[in-house]
């Protein structure tokens, strides 16, 4: 059964884009698998933000994404979160493990090899 409802899951995620999490949320998923938290960090009108949205609705990628990370969006005008991040560009991508410990910062707006090459490792304990 619990096949049959993540088969499901990863088919709406892979028609869709990726499934936006709010970080609360995301915590709560994360206490129950091994996935670590992506948080994607934006702001209006970010023209790499922009690309990297655009890179992120691709079937393909956003299911790539869905299988490893539990994705949170944070638009640093609107959003408000419990973690000190220290955001000097957008986008900014953070993984964290299940202690909020960040595992790996990435900045700026890349290409679906590159990003994947620049996640592939990031493994939580």
């Amino acid at each position: 059964m619990k096949k049959i409802i993540f088969s499901l899951i990863f088919c709406f995620v892979s028609l869709f884009g990726v499934d936006w999490q709010n970080y609360e949320e995301a915590k709560k998923v994360q206490q129950k698998s091994s996935k670590i938290i992506m948080i994607d960090v934006v702001r209006d009108n970010c023209r790499y933000c922009i690309l990297m949205d655009k890179l992120l609705e691709d079937r393909e990628f956003s299911s790539w994404i869905a299988e490893r990370f539990i994705p949170v969006k944070i638009n640093m005008k609107h959003d408000k979160i419990d973690l000190k991040l220290d955001v000097k560009m957008t986008p900014t991508f953070y993984f964290l493990d299940k202690n909020q410990k960040i595992l790996k910062i990435i900045p700026g707006s890349w290409s679906k090899e590159d990003f994947k090459d620049l996640t592939k490792n990031i493994k939580g304990e």
